[in-house]
């Protein structure tokens, strides 16, 4: 196929965003609705390269996350907190060092605060179980002591993540948590509209 055979793609008229009219953003919002229905797709492609994450451990982080989902879908977790889990490290192929906050932003949109605080926090719960042996303050997360998300977040580590390292443990395929993913992603983005709660 040629160049001219390819179709030009509709294009807003500015190079100044100053310059923009009305049809030009309603047009752009249109196309972001669209390439944001595609989310769950990105997010699935994106899953696939922690099968290539770090080594050491007994298991990859896909599998990880994967064993940390089943884990709060057999405890009947809701949606937002299995989607939750299976998504929390996302981060550690593009932002190691902020992997928390990183998956954090990712759901914010589409969860409540208090998952979001969750995720946002569940590196520092997490180093509960090891940062001793490491030269850190395994109770680094005591500073939340008291705050309303201290419990959900010390269970979320404690009960799933912490222990979702085992290679013997039958878990479940990226195919049963899809549609619980296409759900999620598939609500109106309410943290935009939702009162800062300060966490």
């Amino acid at each position: 196929m040629t160049v001219s055979n390819v179709k030009e793609k509709k294009r807003a008229s500015y190079i100044r965003m100053e310059d923009g009219t009305a049809e030009d953003y309603k047009f752009l919002m249109s196309s972001v609705k669209e390439f944001s229905a595609r989310m769950p797709d990105r997010l699935l492609a994106a899953m696939e390269t922690l099968r290539d994450s770090y080594e050491g451990e007994q298991i990859d982080r896909y599998h990880h996350c994967l064993q940390t989902a089943t884990r709060a879908l057999r405890d009947e977790a809701d949606d937002e907190t299995v989607v939750a889990a299976l998504l929390h490290d996302i981060g550690d192929m593009l932002s190691p060092d902020n992997h928390a906050e990183y998956a954090a932003s990712i759901i914010r949109p589409f969860v409540h605060n208090r998952t979001y605080w969750m995720i946002k926090h569940h590196a520092i719960f997490q180093g509960y179980f090891y940062y001793h042996h490491i030269g850190r303050d395994r109770n680094e997360r005591d500073q939340y002591l008291g705050h309303p998300c201290f419990e959900i977040t010390a269970d979320f580590c404690g009960k799933w993540d912490q222990i979702a390292f085992d290679p013997a443990y039958d878990t479940m395929p990226m195919s049963a948590f899809e549609p619980i993913l296409r759900r999620v992603f598939a609500r109106e983005p309410w943290s935009l509209h939702q009162p800062d709660l300060g966490y």
